[in-house]
């Protein structure tokens, strides 16, 4: 994994990755990553001057999407049939 690493005068070092060491990073596949830019759910930088587009990502912006929303639980579904059932 080759990151870049961005130093600018006051602010923390960040990590710069490309769409696939992101997507390695939160465990999911490029596509899906890609999806959840377009869906707004990731924040992600495009770079210009390209043919297609060629994203960046920042790490600190990956553990925030996902500390955003986390999943809520479930009311647990019975496998039990409520109907006709004599009481």
């Amino acid at each position: 994994m080759t990151a870049i690493s961005l130093q600018v005068e006051g602010m923390p070092t960040s990590e710069w990755l490309t769409a696939r060491e992101a997507a390695q990073y939160l465990k999911v596949k490029v596509r899906t990553l890609l999806l959840w830019v377009r869906q707004g759910k990731v924040k992600a930088f495009a770079l210009s001057g390209t043919k297609r587009r060629v994203w960046r990502f920042r790490r600190q912006d990956l553990d925030a999407a996902l500390l955003e929303s986390p999943v809520l639980p479930s009311i647990p579904l019975s496998v039990r049939s409520t109907e006709g059932r004599i009481a």
